[in-house]
């Protein structure tokens, strides 16, 4: 990946004036509006659940979403 994928909106405030952080290091992002730096990083890929596919409800009855915590 030669460009590093930017955040379009602010994870503790939702606005989007963004801009990268320079002492955060790869990654590392700065809200003008709350004044909060975060840092996103990739953890790889997850492997599909044996036997599974993506339009199945999960085993726990939650959301899909619950199945990546």
């Amino acid at each position: 990946m030669s460009e590093r994928a930017a955040p379009f909106h602010c994870p503790y405030c939702g606005d989007e004036d963004l801009r990268p952080s320079a002492e955060g290091g790869h990654g590392a992002w700065e809200c003008a509006s709350c004044r909060r730096a975060f840092q996103l990083k990739f953890l790889g890929l997850l492997s599909p659940a044996a036997g599974r596919t993506s339009d199945e409800a999960p085993a726990n009855g939650g959301n899909q979403d619950d199945q990546h915590r």
